[in-house]
């Protein structure tokens, strides 16, 4: 497929682990539909504060916010699906990504959960490196 990220998708992933951010580089390989890498990548405690108060998030202990856990970078990312040059929501293309990012993690042998399979908030867009792992 040839997927490339944007500058923009590049710059937001500013302060995101490495092994997250190798992940996402594997995925692009291994996905049959164009994501990028959405702004809120690496969160304030004062922003995620706001995405709670929103309903955007549902936890003060989000893997997005920078120094919530021991190397002080971001765990976790958010990717938008693009489907003829426009963004969708569809969950069947969140899916088919979330797949490409299963793959690439197996490939680089790094630890992922997916917001998509959660059962008490299913966050699509949601990559993070496991807590199990990654304290």
């Amino acid at each position: 497929m040839g997927f490339r990220f944007s500058k923009r998708s590049v710059d937001n992933m500013n302060g995101v682990h490495p092994d997250l951010i190798r992940v996402a580089y594997t995925a692009l390989r291994h996905t049959k539909y164009d994501f990028g890498i959405n702004e809120s990548s690496v969160r304030t405690i004062e922003e995620q504060r706001d995405s709670v108060e929103s309903g955007k998030s549902k936890t003060m202990n989000s893997r997005h916010v920078k120094g919530n856990n021991a190397c002080g970078l971001s765990c976790a990312i958010d990717f938008n699906v693009y489907v003829n040059g426009k963004t969708t929501w569809d969950i069947k293309y969140f899916r088919k990504v979330m797949q490409a990012f299963v793959t690439a993690a197996i490939e680089e042998g790094v630890y992922i959960e997916l917001g998509g399979l959660w059962e008490n908030f299913i966050d699509g867009p949601h990559i993070e490196l496991s807590r199990k792992v990654y304290a």
